[in-house]
């Protein structure tokens, strides 16, 4: 018997425990936030692999719980399986903060480190997420009830607490910290790492106070022997015997039947979680494609501060802390008030509709946010824009095009790029300008599916031309692109922040990189000579393009402005209703389906429903990865395909619980008299989140009861 905190039956040992649970969760959300961004911006692949491997690494975490269900309650145990798998779980975050070191090799290097580092993440918080809740609950003596309860409201509230606070702190060090010259991604990975760390010294400091049972066996495997005996036996003896009344029947030969009862009552619940994983394939794009639509969206909060766009998930923990009181206080009352029948899969079905109501709110900030997109040239064409740096009107005539109609003013700004065919890959033209009258050639070679500025300037022989590459991508992280195109006979430096673009003479044009979003009031310029001056740039906004002409005035360097990507015009503020929407379907769908699922199960089953439930996630993303690598449909086209799938699939479970009857507290109670041995059922601790805790029930029709009853 443990040690108890001082007059209470609270054991000591649980205090470890929360704080273990705290820091673990701070860890892999902290690090799962970044992912996203990492993906795009550090190792450069494109926007539909970063979500496939994101999803795919979600997916992962919720496979390897079996594995941890397996290992703890058929070999080690839950205190050793935590260790084990949390000493993989470390050296995971090692090799992922490794790999987000540039100068740790090359991006082949970054890519493996990366994904070996995910795997060993993926095998530590899955393996050990169906162990920790069920480990602080066997801390406690079977009689001391409210105090499990009040344990595992505390435990639900580390994780929020360590995933709200992650998820605002280490986009914070991954932005605002610079280090090896950009993002410290690094930084950013290895505080979780440093978290990760804290949670197993924390965890094995309470070593000697912890109650360790030893491993029981585990129920999964024996349910899985007894469903495969019963097909097996079917098959063979189906044609030489009567039919039984139900298929599982056919285990009775080695099995007894109060077991096969129980996996008749589990697979009832099992075949109802078969729609489940759709609402998690929306649910988990907070972190992957809603992330991606906030880097084009305007981040600022008033005029110092910026949120990130990987920043924004913390909406979600917050929320549910927010709502899961509301809900059960306030919303589910009045609703009954109402004689609105609330039953919990009524409950599901509606937190799928909001799922979708949250899709239907991203796709109208999705609509409005590609406004500000310049939509890249397609196989066979390019864009092209011109720049007119000379003193006097020049007509651009491009062979067998109607482009460029009118003379472009000097410094005028081009309000869009125009799309050139070149009926093929690449295409050398001789453009032909003319300034009054008097013509001047300039010979091009552009390539498909790539967009350029035309930069002329006045030269030895009248009006020359310089063709440079363009970047109409909005940044991976929502800061604006600038570049310097300097008209001065000698070479320039230009500090903008702690940027250094350097620019050489004669209408050189510099790097296009990427600042922080803000006010410009005094931008230090300094020639190869020597000679220093500061001017103003003014806003530069989320999500634009600049290019910023260098010219001399009075001996002091000016700069005039040109604007080729608009900045983003949606604010971030315009995500919120979709968070909120996902939420409020989050306390419906999976607060209300886990106590659901341990309702309608008997004691000893509990486990194999949480395995179910953990199988519909990773099932659910794995939906994701398929529409995202295979799809090929634009954002908000793929925004709708989600909704209407989930509202179909709310259809279907609807349908499905109309016929479904709710097991009652009464039919529980009799198969657990007739446990033979009267001990403790529950071979898959591992899986359960305690042991006697008391917990809403449901009659046949699906009305609340209350009864306490084992996990």
């Amino acid at each position: 018997m443990g040690k108890k905190l001082c007059g209470t039956n609270y054991p000591v040992s649980i205090g470890f425990i929360v704080v273990n649970e705290f820091c673990e969760r701070f860890s892999y959300y902290g690090m799962k936030a970044l992912l996203t961004l990492y993906f795009v911006s550090y190792l450069h692949w494109d926007k539909d692999l970063s979500t496939a491997i994101y999803h795919a690494f979600s997916s992962l975490c919720y496979f390897t719980p079996i594995l941890g269900a397996l290992i703890a309650d058929s070999w080690l145990g839950k205190f050793k399986t935590i260790i084990y798998l949390s000493i993989v779980y470390v050296i995971g975050h090692v090799v992922k903060s490794v790999g987000a070191i540039p100068t740790v090799g090359n991006t082949e290097v970054h890519i493996a480190l990366s994904m070996v580092g995910l795997i060993l993440i993926a095998l530590g918080t899955g393996g050990i997420k169906p162990c920790v809740a069920a480990f602080g609950g066997d801390q406690f003596e079977e009689e001391h009830v409210s105090e499990r309860q009040k344990f595992f409201s505390i435990f639900y509230m580390s994780i929020n607490a360590g995933s709200l606070l992650s998820t605002i702190i280490t986009p914070i060090l991954r932005g605002d910290v610079q280090c090896f010259g950009g993002d410290c991604y690094a930084l950013a990975f290895g505080v979780p790492a440093i978290l990760m760390v804290v949670a197993l010294v924390v965890f094995i400091a309470g070593s000697g106070l912890y109650k360790k049972n030893p491993p029981q066996g585990n129920i999964l495997v024996e349910v899985c022997s007894c469903i495969g005996f019963a097909i097996r036996n079917r098959l063979r003896r189906w044609k030489y015997e009567a039919p039984r009344a139900h298929w599982l029947d056919w285990a009775e030969d080695k099995y007894p039947k109060r077991l096969i009862q129980e996996i008749k009552m589990v697979l009832r619940v099992l075949i109802l979680y078969i729609p489940l994983p759709m609402f998690w394939a929306l649910f988990d794009q907070q972190g992957s494609r809603w992330t991606l639509q906030s880097t084009r969206m305007n981040m600022a909060l008033g005029s110092s501060f910026n949120v990130k766009p990987d920043q924004i998930q913390m909406l979600n923990p917050l929320l549910i802390l927010i709502f899961v009181p509301i809900f059960d206080l306030v919303i589910y009352p009045l609703v009954g008030l109402c004689r609105i029948k609330i039953t919990p899969l009524r409950k599901m079905a509606t937190g799928m509709v909001f799922a979708a109501l949250a899709f239907a709110a991203a796709t109208v900030v999705e609509i409005n946010v590609v406004s500000t997109v310049v939509d890249p040239a397609p196989a066979g064409k390019c864009l092209l824009q011109v720049y007119n740096l000379a003193e006097e009107p020049v007509t651009v005539k491009i062979p067998n095009s109607d482009l460029f109609q009118q003379p472009i003013q000097h410094l005028q700004d081009p309000p869009r790029y125009e799309s050139l065919r070149l009926d093929g890959p690449s295409k050398r033209l001789q453009v032909e300008l003319d300034v009054q009258g008097r013509s001047s050639w300039c010979d091009l070679t552009l390539q498909e599916e790539t967009a350029y500025s035309l930069i002329l300037h006045p030269g030895p022989g009248g009006v020359q031309c310089r063709l440079e590459t363009d970047n109409i991508h909005k940044s991976d992280d929502g800061n604006p692109f600038v570049r310097f195109v300097n008209t001065q006979p000698e070479a320039l430096e230009v500090t903008l922040g702690d940027t250094l673009f350097a620019v050489d003479p004669g209408y050189g044009v510099s790097a296009n990189r990427t600042v922080d979003r803000g006010r410009y009031s005094s931008v230090s310029c300094c020639s190869a000579s020597g000679g220093c001056s500061n001017f103003t740039l003014g806003l530069l906004d989320f999500g634009a393009s600049y290019t910023f002409v260098l010219t001399q005035n009075g001996g002091r360097t000016e700069a005039q402005g040109l604007l080729d990507v608009e900045p983003n015009n949606v604010h971030i503020a315009w995500q919120i209703p979709q968070y909120v929407l996902i939420t409020m379907g989050e306390v419906m769908f999976s607060v209300t389906g886990l106590e659901f699922s341990y309702s309608q199960a008997p004691a000893n089953m509990k486990s194999v429903l949480q395995a179910g439930w953990l199988l519909t996630v990773a099932f659910g993303n794995v939906i994701v990865l398929i529409v995202a690598e295979g799809a090929g449909l634009e954002q908000w086209k793929e925004f709708v395909l989600f909704a209407g799938l989930v509202l179909a699939v709310a259809i279907i479970f609807s349908i499905m619980a109309h016929f479904y009857t709710y097991v009652t507290p009464e039919q529980l109670e009799e198969l657990q008299q007739d446990d033979d041995s009267g001990k403790k059922k529950g071979g898959g601790g591992g899986g359960g989140d305690g042991d006697a805790v008391k917990m809403k029930q449901y009659d046949s029709s699906g009305n609340q009861t209350e009864k306490k009853t084992r996990l």
